[in-house]
């Protein structure tokens, strides 16, 4: 088996108070204790030699790939939220990304879904993911419902996500557990458990 960490969306929009998201009312819950427990995951990963992947959900200028449905209020379109090449739209500084990091772009809440996620991980070997990162019920949930339909086995980072209200996190942990999609685990559980480390990659 050879694993990946995946750092869905943890993005300034979504986890700085000033952000695009948190402005227009839809802060989330506990988002400062996950960014730093998904720090540590990556910096684990990155020691074991474990690739990193992260998603950035954004929209283009002019935000014609945003969709009737997401942008049912304007709300965040009013605010050029998680424009492609903002502040907004990157990666908070505390997982040390950079250009060079592998990054997947996508606009809507799967990242699998018209993105090169699936090839990407498929040309490094991969069969294993561990998951981390925001909105628990919507992006990282749609994410490791999608992985679990294209065999992988996912494990989910559960204190390295956050979600709008706590209950609505600890919802979309019960379902990705007791559904089977994912093992639940916590930081501190999966990098005491080994992150995998790639093999002919």
């Amino acid at each position: 088996m050879t694993g990946a960490l995946l750092v869905v969306d943890l993005q300034n929009g979504f986890c700085r108070p000033e952000g695009s998201v948190p402005r227009v009312g839809l802060g989330l819950a506990g988002v400062d204790a996950a960014v730093a427990h998904a720090a540590t995951a990556v910096h684990a990963a990155r020691e074991a030699g474990t690739p990193v992947v992260f998603t950035r959900h954004l929209y283009r200028p002019g935000r014609a790939d945003e969709g009737p449905n997401l942008r049912r209020d304007g709300a965040l379109a009013a605010l050029d939220g998680l424009l492609l090449g903002t502040w907004d739209a990157q990666v908070v500084d505390d997982l040390g990304w950079t250009p060079a990091d592998l990054t997947v772009d996508k606009c809507r809440f799967d990242a699998f879904l018209w993105t090169s996620l699936d090839p990407l991980l498929r040309g490094l070997g991969v069969d294993e993911l561990a998951v981390c990162g925001v909105v628990t019920n919507i992006c990282v949930e749609s994410t490791v419902r999608a992985a679990f339909m294209r065999d992988y086995r996912v494990t989910l980072l559960a204190d390295a996500c956050a979600a709008a209200t706590p209950r609505l996190h600890e919802a979309g942990v019960e379902v990705m557990g007791e559904c089977g999609f994912a093992t639940v685990r916590t930081v501190a559980e999966h990098v005491a458990g080994a992150v995998p480390a790639v093999t002919g990659a």
